[in-house]
């Protein structure tokens, strides 16, 4: 594929994750915090940011198994990971985790799970997606410097 053709599948992949809501204006900061001194700036954010959620996911599982349920524990435990997820830009995980402290404050232990399983799964989702889009950044290289979605 040619190297103008890879710079514009890059784009348009980047566009196509703010348009389908899964990341948000703190990402473009994040890029724009990234210089020719630090190229692998956001994907290194990003990485650091799976690898702690790790521990958060990891906590919130202990959490929901235990009888009863400690609702401000919960409530804490995804708060923590709420602004971890802000911090990178992460949309749609910060809307489920709103929904999950929504049915904590509600003390609504189903409404807590099911939306848990959302939480999981538009994480999961958005690793994927960044994880391919990182990839191919690496082999085509620099683009242009960050730039509001249009």
């Amino acid at each position: 594929m040619e190297r103008t053709q890879m710079h514009r599948q890059v784009a348009n992949t980047r566009k196509s994750l703010f348009d389908q809501g899964y990341l948000d204006e703190q990402f473009i900061q994040l890029e724009e915090l990234q210089d020719n001194s630090n190229p692998n700036f956001v994907e290194e954010v990003v990485t650091l940011f799976y690898r702690d959620s790790a521990r958060f996911l990891s906590n919130l599982d202990q959490a929901l198994e235990k009888r009863p349920l400690d609702f401000s524990k919960l409530d804490s435990l995804m708060h923590q990971f709420k602004s971890s997820s802000t911090s990178i830009g992460a949309k749609k995980v910060k809307i489920e985790c709103t929904h999950f402290r929504n049915y904590c404050n509600a003390r609504n232990a189903e409404g807590c799970k099911r939306t848990y399983q959302n939480v999981k799964r538009e994480y999961t989702t958005l690793r994927k997606k960044l994880e391919a889009y990182f990839q191919m950044s690496r082999q085509v290289g620099p683009i242009e410097t960050a730039c509001r979605p249009r």
